[in-house]
């Protein structure tokens, strides 16, 4: 749960940026064990061009700290949206923080907005929406993929974000965002191969005071 709140120590479970130079960092969970490919539960060894690191030893370590490689040294960060945008698996292409900076100003997005997105895709922009938002506001975020969807949930609690984010699959452009949406919305933001198709869902999700 390191993306909740400034931490101190990596506590096992954690998302944690092992940073080696500023073009080389990876995003990794600080867990014992992991699952290999026959099913069966290994010690979790991460391997990087600096050597090796036996996870396990994280847990209980200072964030900021340099921990040692087989081969060098590494830093261990508490991530953030600017971390995680650079690190994160790639499902779809992805904004990144020169232009998520501008989408969130003309948004006015602020603590306690209420926020519609399509599409999820990676995440890369719904976490700088939630650092924004929180702790007292919340993101609705959509995607038409379903593994795509599932992913991002997964990411989101794991992250300790979870209840500041509902995820939903469906096809916007078709569907809408549901009645239960409509005139809640501080905010929406469309990332999508044919936007102009959700923007009359779009003006019924924003709020009277914003139409207005």
């Amino acid at each position: 749960m390191s993306f909740a709140g400034p931490k101190e120590i990596i506590a096992e479970g954690d998302t944690v940026v092992l940073y080696l130079t500023p073009a080389l960092m990876h995003t990794i969970d600080a867990v014992p064990q992991i699952r290999n490919k026959k099913n069966e539960m290994i010690e979790y060894v991460f391997q990087t061009s600096f050597g090796a690191l036996k996870v396990r030893d994280l847990v209980g370590v200072r964030y900021g700290s340099r921990v040692q490689l087989t081969k060098g040294w590494a830093h261990v960060l508490q991530p953030n949206p600017e971390l995680w945008t650079q690190t994160l698996p790639h499902r779809t292409q992805i904004l990144y923080t020169p232009d998520i900076s501008m989408i969130l100003y003309q948004l006015e997005v602020r603590p306690g907005s209420v926020v519609i997105e399509s599409g999820t895709g990676s995440g890369s922009l719904s976490h700088y929406f939630l650092r924004a938002i929180r702790p007292s506001g919340h993101l609705h975020t959509f995607d038409f993929h379903e593994e795509r969807v599932a992913k991002a949930r997964e990411e989101f609690v794991a992250h300790g974000l979870g209840d500041n984010v509902t995820v939903r699959q469906r096809d916007v452009c078709e569907q809408g965002f549901g009645d239960e949406l409509n005139g809640v919305a501080d905010a929406v933001f469309l990332d999508l191969p044919a936007p102009q198709l959700a923007v009359p869902y779009a003006a019924k999700a924003l709020k009277n005071e914003v139409n207005n």
